[in-house]
């Protein structure tokens, strides 16, 4: 595949550097000492990985909807790439795109929950790094 022009990759950089934002706040957000905040964490890992994928549709010149549903995301991204269906476990994170961010009658979010959210995330992250290297953008070594 032929690298897109430098706007695209632009967009691209963009969309996973604010994935990059997220997944480090969620990190932050588990060293807390007291009354650890673990529905943020979650939510972040959320958003790290809807980022990510996001930003390999971005790369593939896919018009995503409006969605924080991470099984659709990895379904538009399947259709294009093969690393997608690796990821299955990621749909486990959609429910804390709006549950953790309002209250309401959910369950509170477990430290391992939010550590698991955060695990899932950074795989996301980086199976798109290496689909994107692998389709030749040059990214940092560390984000």
């Amino acid at each position: 595949m032929t690298v897109p022009p430098e706007q695209i990759v632009r967009k691209v950089r963009a969309w996973m550097a604010h994935g990059d934002e997220d997944l480090r706040v969620a990190r932050h957000i588990l060293t807390l000492p007291d009354k650890c905040p673990y529905r943020l964490a979650a939510y972040h890992g959320q958003q790290c990985a809807e980022k990510y994928l996001k930003a390999h549709l971005v790369f593939r010149g896919v018009d995503f909807p409006f969605t924080h549903n991470i099984a659709r995301l990895l379904e538009l991204c399947s259709e294009r790439s093969d690393w997608a269906a690796g990821l299955k476990d990621a749909e486990e994170l959609t429910p804390f795109a709006i549950s953790a961010r309002y209250p309401g009658d959910d369950e509170p979010v477990s430290e391992a929950e939010a550590r698991r959210a955060v695990d899932i995330a950074a795989r996301v992250r980086e199976a798109v790094r290496e689909a994107l290297v692998n389709e030749g953008i040059t990214l940092k070594a560390d984000g």
